[in-house]
């Protein structure tokens, strides 16, 4: 059985492109991490909002996308698709631009000869979603961002800045070590700029995009907790794992675990979006209950 796969970050493109700080794989195959200035410590993303470009950089038979999301705040995401993603690469060739799409994929850095650094998304898969499943992820990039703000405050307040000193903040092991990482890296963050791309993502939610949503314009003056929508109960996510896990036994005929098309196509007929599908297939991996035997199957264990 393979290694579980590292969670999808939601992130917004103003957070992904300054994470310029690369944590390399200490052994051979294992992942490299981009560390965000927040704290977040990255290897997998799901972002999500509008491809306005694509180019095709190589061959027809071999074809290598690069294209250009723009996620609701503005920012942008840039994505290369080779032949070592061929699903991924058949998803772009099919799409239209502009159109709304949702991506998973690996997050990778170049830096120039000039100390420039470009963070760009090697997808996995990629998928046209609509509005409100573009939306939906913009409310989980918003609720992550405020919860990566609070947690950089409570550090901030602490003279041990360790990840022992953090963890014994209340600070989770995670949370703790990518922050005091951080800090460590980049210093103090400019903490406006995200509280900006929280703004800007929640008042696209809203008919009038003037409301004053009461959030401070900087990282001291912002509260511990702020309520957001929970949306669906625990219990109506209990019942839709319960249908993922019956799908994909319905849809294993083979042993080889279900098809990813497949599982998506009879997720999206029982009213589970794409991104609730994935956010559904890592809880029920951390939960040791599926696997992938590759990115185009999933299997119950």
């Amino acid at each position: 059985m393979k290694n579980p796969r590292e969670t999808a970050w939601r992130v917004f493109a103003s957070e992904l492109n300054s994470a310029e700080y690369e944590i390399k794989a200490e052994e051979e195959k294992k992942p490299s991490y981009q560390l965000s200035r927040l704290g977040a410590i990255i290897n997998r993303v799901l972002v999500a909002g509008v491809l306005t470009e694509k180019e095709n950089v190589n061959t027809e038979t071999e074809p290598m996308w690069k294209g250009r999301i723009i996620d609701p705040t503005g920012g942008s995401f840039y994505i290369n698709v080779g032949k070592y993603q061929p699903e991924a690469a058949a998803s772009m060739t099919d799409l239209e631009v502009p159109c709304l799409i949702a991506v998973v994929g690996k997050v990778k850095s170049y830096t120039t000869d000039e100390g420039r650094t470009w963070v760009s998304v090697r997808p996995e898969r990629v998928v046209q979603i609509d509005d409100a499943t573009r939306d939906e992820w913009l409310l989980d990039a918003a609720k992550s961002t405020w919860k990566r703000l609070v947690d950089m405050k409570k550090a901030m307040k602490q003279e041990d800045r360790s990840v022992d000193g953090l963890m014994a903040s209340g600070l989770s092991e995670i949370s703790a070590r990518g922050i005091s990482l951080a800090i460590e890296q980049y210093g103090m963050p400019d903490s406006s700029a995200h509280l900006k791309a929280i703004q800007s993502a929640l008042r696209s939610l809203l008919p009038d995009k003037n409301i004053d949503l009461g959030l401070p314009e900087e990282l001291a003056d912002a509260p511990e907790e702020v309520e957001f929508d929970q949306g669906t109960p625990g219990e109506d996510s209990d019942d839709k794992e319960a249908i993922i896990l019956q799908l994909l036994e319905d849809l294993d005929v083979d042993n080889k675990g279900a098809p990813r098309d497949q599982l998506e196509e009879q997720a999206a007929a029982k009213g589970i979006s794409p991104m609730e599908l994935e956010e559904i297939s890592s809880s029920l991996m951390d939960k040791g209950l599926v696997y992938e035997p590759n990115l185009r199957y999933l299997k119950r264990i």
